[in-house]
């Protein structure tokens, strides 16, 4: 009897308190800016309407357009086509999430080097893959260009996960 009125004002406290992912405010700024959890990490502002996010987004892609992306010496063929032997995994990739959304775009030039939304990374081989890695999500591109749906993206934050295509 005493061990129950020990344990009670804890069980009640336990319960009282509900534990939410998200509270109800935070969720009407989500709505209300057009953002979720994972776009507001990539830069979409919950204190802004969406008409003033997708202005931005707008801006910001324009921008990127204007600012020199680095280049190689040559411009790399379309993946897994390198007529010189060289590696399956040069070109121009592009990183999608649910419903076609971008994700990435990524581009490997011959030696190997890789740039993710403009960005370098360090990429490295695995079992037959080129892997990198951008913040929470890593990119994993197939060397063998018969396996089909194997170059996948996996986000170990938000525990999501899509394809990679060639561009």
């Amino acid at each position: 009897m005493h061990t129950l009125f020990r344990f009670a004002p804890a069980m009640l406290l336990m319960l009282a308190t509900a534990s939410h992912a998200i509270n109800a405010e935070y969720a009407k700024k989500l709505e209300r800016s057009g953002c979720t959890q994972m776009t507001e990490l990539q830069g979409c502002d919950i204190n802004k309407t969406k008409a003033e996010n997708a202005k931005a987004a707008a801006s910001a892609q324009a921008g990127a357009k204007a600012a020199p992306e680095p280049t190689p010496a040559k411009t790399p063929p379309k993946s897994g086509t390198s007529a010189s032997g060289g590696s399956p995994y040069t070109g121009n990739w592009i990183a999608t999430g649910t419903g076609g959304a971008t994700v990435a775009k990524i581009r490997i030039d011959a030696k190997e080097k890789v740039w993710v939304n403009g960005k370098p990374v360090k990429a490295k081989r695995s079992d037959g893959a080129l892997v990198f890695k951008d913040k929470f999500i890593t990119y994993t591109i197939q060397g063998d260009r018969r396996l089909k749906g194997e170059d996948t993206w996996y986000d170990s934050d938000a525990q999501t996960r899509g394809p990679i295509a060639a561009e």
